[in-house]
């Protein structure tokens, strides 16, 4: 499927601003579920500073502010071939060891309410079975609610708040308990092809599980199925944070408008 996508981010701030960066990962990266056609990430208010890629695999843009700017924008902009590999991503390997994804991060360790739904997965005779319960598990308890949760929720809080919460929490909560059973998870940030619209509120977020003879297979816990032509991958890690697709500091007291505008289409 051949997807074109327009995303800018624009920061706004009350006062000139002596100093700001931002972490941008808005680069996809080819791969055997996506080919990358064209792409371009152009900045107004400020510069890229530098490029490199993580030990993720990610492509990182650091971005600063012009001095005393109070502006700054961001859009990435390209298309990408994707193709239908029924959630499989395969055995695409970083240089992030296997192990490293079984780790906790602070955003994902486990409570008991996340040990307790862990158990799902031994209900099942196979682990891809146990991982799709997990999913649909996750869903039952955390219905997909808009405003229930901050970007700073962790998996343990979205589970117990019984508030509902959105796609990274559920991620955050599949890759949690996943690691209770010692099956390796990873977070990815990416962006979704709506069938009814073309303006989109955000990014998406999904998890990916290793499983053995398969490699990554993917789960967006918030639709119920695995990613299919419809997706694009933009950054992957252990958390939300890790593949957030931006993320940055500045200083000084200004206050801080975000303006997201971000299309995506066939």
């Amino acid at each position: 499927m051949h997807i074109e996508i327009s995303h800018t981010t624009e920061y706004l701030y009350t006062a000139p601003v002596s100093y700001a960066l931002q972490k941008v990962r808005l680069r996809p990266l080819s791969s055997g579920v996506q080919e990358v056609v064209d792409w371009s990430v152009t900045v107004s208010g400020g510069k890229i500073e530098n490029q490199y890629i993580d030990h993720y695999g990610n492509h990182v843009d650091l971005v600063s502010l012009d001095p005393g700017g109070q502006a700054l924008s961001i859009r990435a902009s390209g298309s990408v071939e994707t193709k239908c590999a029924d959630g499989v991503t395969g055995k695409i390997y970083t240089r992030a060891p296997l192990w490293h994804f079984r780790e906790p991060t602070a955003a994902t360790e486990p409570g008991a309410e996340i040990r307790d739904i862990a158990g799902v997965l031994t209900r099942y005779d196979t682990t891809l079975d146990g991982l799709h319960g997990l999913s649909a598990a996750i869903l039952e308890k955390v219905p997909y609610t808009l405003g229930a949760t901050h970007s700073h929720t962790t998996a343990e809080e979205a589970l117990t708040s019984g508030g509902g919460g959105v796609c990274q929490d559920h991620a955050q909560i599949f890759i949690s308990a996943a690691r209770v059973a010692g099956i390796p998870a990873r977070y990815v940030s990416g962006y979704l092809m709506m069938n009814d619209r073309v303006d989109q509120d955000a990014t998406h977020a999904w998890a990916e599980a290793h499983v053995d003879g398969l490699g990554w297979v993917g789960f967006d816990i918030s639709n119920g199925y695995s990613p299919d032509e419809r997706y694009v991958r933009i950054a992957i890690g252990r958390d939300a944070r890790d593949a957030s697709p931006i993320e940055g500091l500045r200083l000084g007291a200004a206050e801080e408008e975000l303006i997201v505008s971000l299309q995506v289409q066939q």
